[in-house]
């Protein structure tokens, strides 16, 4: 059905004048009277009737007028969903509670006026669809995996590395350091259920093993962050890692320790990835604050996979 006739079958209808409906359209008369004819062909039925100062709907037309007001409403909702400017800056992280969520909690804090949709999907090739499709306009992803470069139109700026630290429950052998060498970590069973193969973060982790000869065990089903907290508060001989921005909650008696990594500092690289073609307006305004809020990328000290894009 032709929306425009539909617009103007409402539009008559309101001024009760073909005259006066093409001077709130800003089209002519004849216009008027053509989509009018054209939409009472499509239905079968005579929609107006002449009266003495205009016209009248028929008993048709004003069985449809409801549902004309319907379509246009429909149509509406439906263009500002995807009208940039009109739906809101959707952004995937990958967990609720990690840097990249802070990022984004930073950001709605200095711009409350942005409509923001925050979605978690679950890895790179995943995200990289998404933007391109234009299902999100941004993802925080570590880029690129080994393999799989970036396709074209999609870029990426790296905007914060952040320092891994060990996690351990107050019985761990390693509980009351103060920090630890990567090399202390070798024999010690790090526990991280949550790693999915194939995900961007599951390379980082198969290198920083390769690298450093560590022992990551993903066994057990992943029931969440709480879960993972109670079992390493629990069980001396587990530990697991976690991001330094990440912000996690637990109770007081599980006594549980952040512990820095250190000689070298493994650091998970988030980057910010976008369609160089989204039009978004407030795209524009998520890269200029992350870039004036996020420090800048250290190397010495520090370890990344050697396929992460360089800074």
């Amino acid at each position: 059905m032709d929306l425009e006739a539909v617009r103007t079958f409402a539009a008559v209808a309101d001024a009760g004048q073909f005259q006066k409906a093409a001077a709130d359209l800003s089209i002519t008369q004849q216009a008027v009277s053509k989509r009018i004819a054209t939409l009472e062909r499509a239905l079968g039925v005579r929609l107006f009737t002449r009266a003495p100062r205009g016209v009248e709907l028929t008993i048709d037309g004003q069985a449809f007028l409801p549902h004309a007001r319907e379509l246009l409403r429909v149509a509406e909702r439906a263009g500002a969903s995807v009208r940039p400017g009109r739906r809101p800056l959707r952004v995937d992280v990958i967990a609720s509670r990690s840097a990249q969520s802070s990022l984004m909690r930073g950001f709605h804090r200095a711009h409350p006026e942005i409509d923001l949709g925050v979605m978690m999907l679950l890895d790179i090739e995943t995200a990289v669809t998404a933007i391109g499709s234009g299902a999100i306009d941004a993802s925080f992803r570590a880029v690129a995996a080994p393999g799989r470069p970036l396709p074209e139109g999609i870029e990426s700026v790296r905007v914060l590395d952040e320092p891994l630290e060990l996690l351990t429950g107050p019985a761990h052998a390693l509980a009351d350091a103060r920090s630890v060498t990567v090399a202390q970590l070798a024999g010690h069973r790090i526990w991280m259920p949550g790693i999915a193969p194939g995900t961007e973060w599951g390379a980082y982790y198969d290198d920083l093993v390769a690298e450093f000869g560590l022992t990551i065990e993903v066994t057990g089903p992943n029931f969440g962050s709480d879960a993972l907290l109670d079992t390493i508060a629990d069980t001396p001989a587990l530990a697991t890692f976690m991001g330094e921005h990440s912000r996690l909650i637990w109770p007081d008696g599980h006594g549980l320790r952040r512990i820095p990594v250190t000689d070298p500092t493994p650091v998970y690289p988030h980057s910010l990835l976008w369609h160089r073609d989204n039009p978004h307006p407030a795209l524009a305004t998520l890269r200029t604050h992350l870039a004036a809020t996020t420090a800048g990328h250290d190397a010495v000290g520090t370890w990344v996979p050697g396929w992460v894009v360089p800074d």
